[in-house]
């Protein structure tokens, strides 16, 4: 996998990038919208490619090492077969699912047994044996086992956590390069930048990993109950300390504004679940702002979703419409819902593309970021 980077503002830590993996050139910074069981929710993945310009998705170790295995993913031929998708994957490791997710579950410096939330089940995640789970699902991209300590530990808990995933990383970049793909494409392994709201844990994260020397490299461990500003604020922190020559990952964040905040402090990629789970309820992200669809307010607006034209759906469906479809409790007003704010987000990343290169990115983001907190 080869990084480029195309465009620096001068202003903010923001750039551009290319992502070369052997499934596609992926333009960066982007947004990655979530597949956890090989399927982005309510979206045919012809409208991922030709609609909502997805240029790579993401799959989740957890879930598909539980459902549907991956013996079945091997026998296809790798998740990228399975599911009928020829772009670039990302799996995360499936730690967060374990501790978010898994009962009784314990950890050692071995690794993390649990039992699965779907049958109960007893399973044991190795650093070791998730690179190897994840070689099968065959993913372009792939993280180290990390734990991710809640948002509210205190800093004896945080550094105990730290040094286990620490332990595992080195464990976990041995094992992947003593294994090699099993489809005839390369991988990447990201280490995960742990160290929650500490910016001393932070930097010794980072620059831990750093000497590991990998392709690229995830943070995470933010937006998972902190405030904002102090997830802004490790990205500060680690800004100076992760090579600029390699993308940055910010798992599972987040809002529109997150995302361009994210950028400007030096972040390449994103995910999060936010845009098509919210549309499942109902909320829009638009360039004006926010939409709860099920107000009374939107029964006789016959305007597009979006008046600027962010996403494909705009050209056919009206407000209206898509609240009756909603109070009605129709399929397709979840599905029209979830193309549009994925849409949206690959509209607003592909802006901050055009902006960081035309130079006037930190001036477009301040005026932009406020429109999008409006309730509209």
């Amino acid at each position: 996998m080869k990084f480029e980077k195309t465009a620096q503002d001068t202003d903010t830590s923001a750039s551009c990038g290319l992502l070369h993996t052997d499934h596609g050139v992926i333009e960066t910074p982007i947004f990655m919208p979530v597949g956890t069981l090989g399927t982005v929710k309510a979206v045919f993945h012809r409208d991922l490619k030709d609609d909502i310009k997805a240029q790579i998705i993401l799959g989740n170790t957890y879930h598909l090492y539980l459902r549907p295995g991956t013996d079945i993913i091997k026998k296809a031929g790798g998740l990228h077969k399975f599911i009928s998708w020829d772009g670039p994957i990302l799996t995360d490791s499936g730690g967060y699912q374990v501790f978010s997710l898994a009962a009784n579950r314990k950890l050692t410096t071995e690794g993390c047994t649990f039992r699965s939330h779907i049958d109960g089940s007893k399973h044991l995640f190795t650093p070791e044996g998730v690179v190897d789970i994840q070689r099968t699902i065959g993913a372009d991209i792939i993280m180290a086992l990390d734990e991710c300590p809640p948002g509210d530990s205190d800093h004896a808990y945080a550094k105990k956590s730290l040094k286990l995933t620490q332990n595992w990383l080195e464990r976990g970049a041995a094992h992947f390069d003593q294994t090699e793909s099993l489809y005839g494409y390369s991988q990447a392994f990201f280490p995960i930048v742990q160290g929650c709201i500490f910016s001393d844990l932070r930097v010794e994260a980072a620059e831990h990993a750093v000497k590991l020397d990998r392709e690229g490299y995830a943070i995470g461990g933010l937006s998972v109950g902190e405030p904002v500003e102090l997830m802004y604020q490790m990205l500060e922190v680690l800004d100076p300390v992760l090579p600029r020559d390699k993308p940055r990952y910010l798992m599972g964040v987040g809002t529109p504004s997150n995302i361009l905040e994210g950028i400007a402090r030096g972040i390449d990629m994103f995910d999060c679940v936010m845009p098509t789970r919210n549309a499942r309820n109902g909320m829009l992200f638009t360039s004006e702002g926010v939409i709860n669809i099920r107000n009374k307010k939107w029964a006789d607006d016959l305007s597009p979703i979006d008046q600027n034209g962010t996403s494909f759906v705009d050209t056919v469906y009206t407000k209206a419409y898509l609240r009756h479809l909603f109070v009605a409790g129709e399929i397709l007003g979840a599905q029209i819902a979830s193309e549009h704010n994925l849409a949206f987000y690959l509209w607003l990343v592909g802006e901050a593309r055009s902006h960081i290169k035309a130079g006037d990115y930190k001036t477009w983001k301040d005026s932009m970021v406020k429109r999008l907190e409006t309730k509209l």
